[in-house]
């Protein structure tokens, strides 16, 4: 557990993360409570890989595809407007989890079991003060790697 006192912090974890060999192909899930501050995480990590232009929330998309540098494909999911799991089924999105890319979920709980074990888990608190208390959680060899 962690103390995110600023999002400088945020950004100063994002960008050590980044730069992580095993990111390229990892699966991120982000999980704490509307503001909690997933989506400014993801925006930080993606601009420290490369992603040039307009990251945005894909509440309403439920993805937004980038291009991280070196043409490395990056998935950010949404799935805060799922209803049922089977809509993750459904949109095909095991294909693209199958495939190569690093892949962040916000709201990974709405898609149910269909989502396949995280390799890193990062739950944010929001606290009063605006800080973020960051329980970061290594599922898999690979989600540990990400921490070391």
């Amino acid at each position: 557990m962690r103390t995110w006192r600023s999002e400088a912090d945020t950004q100063e974890f994002a960008t050590a993360l980044a730069a992580r060999p095993g990111i390229a192909d990892a699966f991120i899930t982000l999980h704490g409570e509307l503001g909690a501050g997933k989506t400014t995480f993801v925006r930080h990590l993606l601009r420290a890989m490369g992603v040039a232009g307009r990251i945005k929330s894909p509440t309403y998309a439920v993805v937004e595809p980038h291009e991280a540098a070196g043409a490395r494909p990056v998935w950010h999911f949404d799935f805060y407007r799922f209803d049922d799991p089977r809509e993750w089924e459904d949109a095909g999105f095991r294909d693209v989890f199958a495939g190569p890319g690093l892949k962040l979920a916000e709201w990974p709980e709405k898609a149910g079991a269909a989502l396949p074990l995280a390799d890193l888990a990062i739950h944010l608190e929001p606290q009063a003060d605006e800080s973020r208390i960051v329980t970061l959680r290594a599922q898999t060899p690979r989600g540990r790697e990400l921490l070391a």
